[in-house]
């Protein structure tokens, strides 16, 4: 069951070519907007992007591969973020912060670091808005989210690795001119990432379902701290769970500091999931309304990517797989019988690297 507002979105989807790009539009009056802090507020922020965005499709997973391991026949409701614009979640937070500058920063342009799925979408988000994009990324990031940021008219700069990449962007914003789109932090993006959790629960509800449960991938916590304050907001009762990396657990970290922390490296195949450290607004939007955080490693992001390829037929980065690795790993006892949302985040992987992380 594909379950969304209005007409055909897998037709929308698959069909729908490339926006075209506007010049210098007029920058939205946000200055009441605080971040997500009323569904009024989401919605008018989703509305204010919604030229250039898709509402993604949520998909009722039910087979008996699924109920055998979940041990429980209770299907699992996937809101397909991999199908939005540029593959990924992002460019739902980075429109909306785009959408506010005026002339002259968008006539300097904009630049980001990110290891794809962000810069991607910034690189995507200029190009509809009429500005340029110089983007900062690890130069082991995946190739094809290299060449798929310069396809959309993005200038690509390479670095060692994601500490490095957040000294030079600071430069190249200071050299330049250009606004500095962050990947995860602040009430603009949070506010665009909630559009996620309120269409999941809206589209849960036209399908006859009141969720129990929605569980969200964290990297540096943007993605989660939008959800978690739409869900609470729309659905109070129900709970949202934060999944991590092992490798890469700077808001596990955090939440045990009461304070954002910071990570040496980044050590997991979920590479978009990789941020160096939390910051202040996503980590206190995630404190005040994630219920609770997991930890999944590696060998159970790989298990999560084969089975959706097997059996769902999707094929996923391992960060689009983090939050169904949580529901078959660490939140499979606490979770049976539930109704749960899964937020399928992006499919931003090369066929070689895809098959090489499956051995296939």
């Amino acid at each position: 069951m594909w379950v969304a507002r209005g007409s055909a979105i897998v037709d929308r989807v698959n069909r729908q070519g490339p926006m075209s790009p506007q010049t210098s539009p007029a920058p939205l009056e946000t200055s009441a907007w605080t971040g997500p802090t009323s569904l009024e507020a989401i919605r008018a922020a989703r509305a204010s992007i919604e030229a250039w965005i898709v509402e993604t499709p949520l998909w009722a997973w039910r087979s008996p591969t699924l109920s055998s391991r979940r041990e429980t026949d209770t299907p699992v409701w996937l809101k397909l973020e991999l199908l939005q614009r540029a593959g990924s979640f992002k460019p739902r937070g980075a429109l909306t912060v785009m959408r506010t500058l005026d002339a002259d920063a968008l006539a300097r342009g904009v630049t980001a670091i990110s290891a794809g799925n962000h810069a991607m979408a910034v690189g995507y988000a200029a190009q509809v808005l009429g500005t340029t994009a110089k983007v900062v990324m690890p130069n082991n990031a995946n190739p094809g989210r290299i060449e798929g940021c310069r396809r959309y008219g993005a200038e690509v700069v390479l670095v060692e690795d994601v500490h490095a990449g957040f000294r030079r962007v600071e430069q190249i914003a200071a050299d330049e001119g250009r606004t500095f789109v962050h990947p995860f932090e602040g009430p603009l993006t949070a506010l665009g990432t909630a559009g996620v959790g309120l269409e999941l629960i809206e589209q849960a509800r036209a399908a006859g379902t009141d969720l129990d449960a929605v569980i969200v991938p964290i990297g540096g916590g943007g993605l989660c701290a939008g959800v978690a304050a739409a869900v609470k907001l729309a659905a109070p009762n129900c709970e949202v769970f934060g999944v991590e990396p092992i490798g890469a657990d700077s808001m596990h970290r955090s939440f045990a500091a009461g304070a954002p922390a910071s990570i040496d490296a980044v050590r997991t195949i979920a590479d978009s999931l990789g941020a160096p450290y939390a910051k202040p607004y996503s980590f206190e939007l995630c404190r005040a309304n994630v219920d609770e955080l997991v930890l999944v490693d590696d060998d159970q992001l790989r298990d999560a990517m084969r089975l959706l390829f097997r059996d769902a037929k999707l094929a996923v980065e391992p960060a689009g797989a983090a939050a169904t690795a949580a529901l078959l790993g660490p939140l499979r006892a606490r979770l049976v019988n539930a109704k749960v949302g899964v937020v399928v985040c992006g499919s931003n992987i090369d066929e070689a690297s895809f098959a090489a992380l499956l051995g296939l």
